[in-house]
């Protein structure tokens, strides 16, 4: 009769560890889908980037290159934060 009681007095710890469980899974999801949300927002400003024209004529020089890499990295870094 003893280990009956043993599991019967159990319960509580039980459903207790099981709560534990999945608060820390809720968490972990959340934090989840506030990355996809950050990467998601900062392809979608990479994205308005490229589809930029990229000025007269259509031709890109050195200059306007190394213009659009700077705000491609200011991009990348306003996302690191």
């Amino acid at each position: 009769m003893t280990p009956l009681l043993a599991l019967e007095s159990n319960t509580g710890y039980v459903a207790g560890a099981y709560l534990v469980f999945v608060l820390l899974l809720l968490i972990y999801v959340a934090i989840m889908a506030a990355k996809l949300q950050r990467i998601q927002r900062e392809l979608g400003s990479l994205a308005e980037l490229a589809d930029r024209p990229s000025g007269r004529g259509g031709g890109r020089n050195a200059t306007q290159v190394g213009d659009r890499d700077q705000e491609i990295q200011a991009v990348r870094q306003g996302g690191q934060r």
